[in-house]
């Protein structure tokens, strides 16, 4: 019985129980692989950045005035979903002790990921030049919600790399 055939024929979850027996060689546990406690703790990890991020442009009062920080706010908003949901699909493997190792669950969860961290990284390197920009090149700090930007540039960083 292997991981694609858990007794339905189109199964993706298997129960630990079904692997034991199987005789097929299983996916190292790695940490932070989908369905582990790690992994769990990483995309709550992200999804909080990524929220912190949203709260400290929507409390700037001048956000809109830069494109860079208007796509910001979008690309984690699309982090927030998307590390939300893959959360709680591995609160549900950890609570029904499934295993999300199939190929097509793993290979959803690596062009997700690719596509919000290109994004989320784009973004992220786009307000931060625009940071950049108000702090040091234009003879200091001026804009009332500088320190506001700087820790905006610093949470979408932790939120692409956790």
């Amino acid at each position: 019985m292997c991981c694609d055939d858990c007794g339905d024929g189109f199964s993706s979850f298997c129960t630990v129980k079904d692997l034991k027996f199987s005789g097929l060689v299983k996916m190292k546990d790695l940490p932070g692989t989908p369905g582990t406690l790690t992994g769990l703790i990483l995309r709550i990890s992200q999804c909080l950045f990524a929220v912190g991020s949203i709260i400290s442009m929507a409390t700037a009062s001048t956000f809109f005035n830069s494109t860079a920080f208007c796509y910001l706010i979008a690309s984690m908003g699309l982090q927030v979903i998307w590390s939300f949901g893959l959360a709680l699909l591995d609160a549900y493997a950890l609570a029904r002790k499934k295993i999300l190792h199939n190929i097509i669950l793993v290979s959803l969860f690596v062009v997700g990921d690719w596509v919000t961290a290109t994004l989320s990284l784009a973004a992220a390197s786009s307000a931060a030049g625009i940071t950049v920009l108000y702090s040091r090149d234009l003879g200091g700090c001026r804009v009332p919600d500088c320190p506001k930007f700087q820790m905006l540039g610093l949470l979408s960083i932790a939120s692409i790399f956790s």
